[in-house]
């Protein structure tokens, strides 16, 4: 089978593979959309962090690399085990984490927070190939009726909709957003799904906030060297319930806890480059709240982001275009950089001929 293959930074290769064998509790997927995030696009330009290679195995599995990655993905079932849940033929969507049940962490429900957790595309091999085989107790059935190119944002949709739960948002907060790219945009779907908030969005001017604005956010603001002061003169001079920062941006959790009102949440989603600078004198006198947010947990997230897609114009707005396999080096160069607006999907099945465009 093909598969793309990470084996470092600035090195992802087109393989030939072996179609993968699926174990007790596994089905063998064929592939119909993978997505690339931007953990894709941080390994690709300065990894392995987190991807598995010769050089760093996962400490729970052992997987040494070079890795089969994409986290991202949704698939047909073409071969199932004995007293399978699935039938060959349904169509699924993936959670990509395989938790153990058993756990601590597992035991309060908290699936994502496993001892002995492991992502399919992160540190075992994933679904940036043809075949992959997967646990079935991380998958569930896409709804009738909803496209492979809507379904195949269910997972970081569903990261949206986690980090939405743990902001603790409720009716008649307000609610600041810092970032309003891909996990910014999922995080806003997210907000908007469990609260009749009123949300503001800061980001750069451009067709970022225009989707915020599309997708319901009650009012956008650039940002700017003044954003805080603008931010408290919109929103309330005691600040807001509830800041995100989904950025990662330098200085913006220091905006974040300027923003946020006395005794309010503050929610950090954005992966800083370095360590940022906190103010936590204002932290502890004013009472702030400040949580974090990690992956999802699979009961409580992928169905309902499969729901909220069927129901919603978010795919229509988030989705840039799908693209074959061979194209991935240079997508990911792109996402890297900056220079994707919106999420891109890969179809195992499309071909790429002599001139580079998709059959």
């Amino acid at each position: 089978m093909k598969a793309a293959v990470y084996y470092g930074a600035h090195d992802v290769r087109i393989e030939d593979r072996p179609v993968p064998q699926h174990g007790d509790g596994e089905v063998l997927l064929r592939v119909l959309r993978s997505g690339m995030c931007g953990t894709d696009a941080t390994e690709w330009r300065s990894g392995p962090h987190l991807f598995a290679t010769r050089d760093t195995p996962h400490p729970v599995t052992g997987h040494a690399g070079p890795m089969i990655f994409g986290h991202e993905f949704i698939g047909e079932v073409v071969e199932t085990g004995p007293g399978s849940f699935f039938a060959v033929g349904d169509q699924v969507a993936s959670g990509a984490g395989v938790w153990c049940g058993e756990c601590p962490r597992c035991l309060e429900g908290r699936t994502n927070l496993c001892w002995n957790y492991r992502t399919l595309g992160l540190n075992v091999d994933g679904g940036m190939a043809e075949f992959v085989a997967a646990p079935e107790k991380m998958l569930t059935p896409i709804p009738d009726g909803l496209s492979l190119d809507a379904a195949g944002l269910s997972q970081p949709l569903a990261v949206g909709l986690h980090a939405a739960r743990r902001s603790g948002v409720a009716d008649g907060d307000r609610v600041v957003l810092i970032g309003a790219g891909a996990i910014g945009t999922f995080v806003l779907a997210g907000v908007l799904s469990l609260a009749d908030a009123d949300v503001t969005v800061v980001d750069f001017a451009g067709p970022r906030l225009d989707r915020a604005a599309r997708l319901g956010a009650a009012r956008i603001l650039a940002t700017s060297d003044d954003v805080v002061a603008e931010v408290l003169e919109t929103v309330h001079p005691r600040g807001a319930d509830v800041v995100i920062e989904a950025s990662g941006a330098p200085g913006q959790l220091a905006n974040a806890i300027r923003m946020v009102r006395s005794g309010g949440t503050v929610l950090q989603v954005g992966l800083p480059a370095g360590p940022p600078e906190v103010d936590i004198a204002s932290l502890v006198i004013r009472e702030i709240t400040v949580r974090t947010t990690n992956a999802h947990v699979f009961a409580q997230d992928l169905a309902p982001a499969l729901e909220l897609l069927a129901n919603s114009e978010l795919a229509h707005e988030l989705l840039d275009s799908v693209h074959p396999l061979d194209d991935i080096a240079d997508l990911l160069e792109l996402l890297a950089t900056g220079k994707l607006e919106g999420k891109v999907l890969f179809d195992p099945t499309l071909l790429t001929p002599q001139n580079g465009t998709p059959a």
